[in-house]
């Protein structure tokens, strides 16, 4: 599985100068004249977000099940067990067993992992949305992605996630939204082409 990076940490590593926004992609902004044209800019909608292990574990599930090597493995987990019960050995069973429970535990042992040593973690994201695109700051650290950055916008039950690589996202908690997650939805659909939205409500 490729290695997420996870928003936060993008942002400590960008503190002196440059940062991917939200573990993602995008211009860093550290000019001062860069700063004001931001503030010149309307808000369509502001809010801070406080990152849990839940949430970050809900990302990792999503991320994780829809590449190739999490497809691969759920289907050679499925294949042991539909073994064990086609032509019996109870190695079939244990194996199938194995791979499936496999991944999800040791995303679990991480999200709590990452949350317990990462001091990013203990601060805020504040968000900020455009319609240009948005910036996520922290402290002194800033960044900002062009709409046109955006690769995809999905959803999980906890969380409405943009891509702004193949493997770098910005996560956003449904229950922090100012307004609900249609407020933010609203947001993307109207800035995003549609073809890069797939969120279900």
């Amino acid at each position: 599985m490729a290695e997420e990076k996870d928003t936060i940490e993008d942002i400590k590593e960008t503190g002196e100068a440059e940062s991917s926004a939200d573990a993602g992609s995008g211009e860093t902004e550290t000019a001062e004249s860069a700063a004001e044209t931001e503030e010149e800019e309307e808000a369509v909608l502001e809010f801070d977000v406080m990152m849990s292990s839940g949430v970050l574990y809900d990302y990792l599930l999503r991320h994780s099940y829809s590449s190739a090597v999490g497809l691969l493995g759920s289907c050679f987990g499925a294949f042991g067990i539909i073994m064990f019960f086609c032509y019996g050995g109870w190695l079939y069973l244990i194996m199938g067993i194995i791979v499936l429970v496999y991944l999800p535990v040791t995303l679990f042992k991480r999200s709590k992992m990452v949350m317990l040593t990462n001091p990013a973690y203990k601060q805020p994201l504040k968000y900020r949305f455009t319609e240009k695109g948005y910036t996520v700051s922290q402290e002194e650290a800033r960044s900002s992605v062009e709409w046109s950055g955006c690769r995809k916008a999905i959803s999980t039950k906890k969380s409405i996630i943009i891509y702004t690589g193949k493997n770098n996202a910005s996560i956003f908690p449904r229950e922090q939204i100012p307004g609900g997650a249609s407020a933010l939805i609203g947001v993307i659909a109207r800035y995003m082409e549609p073809k890069r939205i797939k969120i279900r409500y």
